[in-house]
């Protein structure tokens, strides 16, 4: 079956990097359309970014400039670098695919 494990999130001061990363299982993943999705306390889950196969990345404008979306199609690894952190960037953060989702990985800015 599909499985997505999130890692790579932590407590950085604003202005701050962190790293995200996402092990994809149980599907072809080179092919697929890989997500960012991001849920915030007391708020709706939101989409931050995606990759389609062939390498095209799309942002949401809140995060446009800051977060680059990459994947390693041979490790099946989706990745989130994210630079110039805010304290409105934390939230778990959650890959997913066709529907699919992660258990998340919880990102905090705070200084």
């Amino acid at each position: 079956q599909v499985q997505l494990v999130e890692s790579g999130g932590g407590l950085v001061q604003p202005g701050g990097s962190l790293r995200l990363s996402c092990a994809a299982s149980g599907i072809m993943f080179r092919i697929n359309t890989m997500e960012w999705y991001r849920q915030a306390p007391g708020k709706q889950r939101e989409w931050v970014a995606n990759i389609v196969s062939g390498g095209i990345t799309n942002y949401a404008n809140s995060v446009k400039g800051r977060f680059t979306i990459s994947r390693d199609n041979a490790k099946n690894t989706l990745y989130l670098e994210m630079n110039s952190l805010k304290p409105e960037d934390t939230a778990v953060y959650y890959c997913s695919v066709h529907g699919h989702w992660g258990q998340g990985t919880q990102v905090t800015v705070s200084s």
